[in-house]
């Protein structure tokens, strides 16, 4: 018995050499319009003007490709497939998408410590000193008008020389140009 189970296992890979011998590997192509594999023997060489190479499946992948017939457009190709999600098993159903990070930066003018002490203020004293600068900026915006009443007339209205319709000539019975 021992011995019978020693011989066979000493020369299984001489017994069986399909056991141990890797696949053989096939050359194929694949088809230029549908994309499906072509193996040796089948199919069909078209080499264009510019020396492209196409491989086909079969004639109807010919004509329909010399016809400029998009191969998305028909349901049996791959890339009909590939446009259509078809085929693919997900791997997770949908990505995860990531929610931005609410991150607080310094202003210029203003470090993260001033801006975190504002935000600490009670809602009255922060009301108070924006109405303060509300009052500010209507001042200053009633002191421009009056500066602008002081320049002289002359000098302000050089821009009302200027004719309306921009300057451009009439295309009229002097005008010797394309109408």
């Amino acid at each position: 018995f021992w011995l019978k189970l020693l011989w066979t296992t000493a020369f299984t890979p001489f017994l069986l050499p399909s056991a141990r011998a890797s696949k053989m590997v096939i050359k194929t192509d694949l088809c230029a319009y549908t994309e499906y594999r072509i193996y040796p023997g089948h199919g069909e060489k078209f080499i264009a003007k510019d020396a492209k190479v196409h491989f086909f499946i079969n004639a109807k992948a010919d004509a329909l490709f010399h016809q400029r017939i998009k191969p998305v457009k028909l349901r049996w190709t791959q890339a009909w497939r590939r446009m259509n999600k078809k085929g693919k098993v997900e791997e997770g159903g949908k990505k995860k998408t990531r929610r931005a990070q609410k991150f607080q930066k310094a202003i210029v003018g203003l470090s993260l410590d001033d801006l975190k002490k504002k935000k600490a203020q009670k809602p009255e004293l922060r009301q108070a000193r924006e109405a303060a600068a509300k009052e500010a900026k209507q001042r200053s915006a009633q002191k421009k008008p009056a500066m602008k009443a002081a320049v002289p007339k002359g000098k302000a209205d050089k821009g009302a020389k200027l004719p309306k319709g921009g300057g451009a000539p009439k295309a009229g019975k002097d005008f010797k140009g394309k109408k």
